[in-house]
């Protein structure tokens, strides 16, 4: 079920946003919605080639296991 959600823009966010929407031809809530979940896409997540160097890391995957296993143990303390 889709949501709504209550945005406040300035009159000059509104126009960029507007003019970019149009010239990609998507309405202004398509638009924002699918420059949103790009951004959330390229901060959030590691692209193929990424995760081949984080898998052929051998210095990292055995940190990794460590904190995994000090975790497990609750060794150490969380820092939020």
């Amino acid at each position: 079920m889709s949501k709504t959600v209550t945005l406040r823009l300035s009159e000059e966010e509104y126009k960029q946003i507007s003019r970019i929407a149009n010239q990609e031809h998507r309405p202004i809530s398509n638009f924002i919605t699918h420059v949103v979940l790009d951004k959330i896409e390229d901060a959030y997540h590691a692209d193929s080639l990424e995760m081949t160097q984080i898998n052929t890391d051998e210095k990292l995957i055995k940190s990794l296991k460590a904190g995994h296993r000090d975790a497990k143990v609750k060794k150490g303390k969380f820092v939020a």
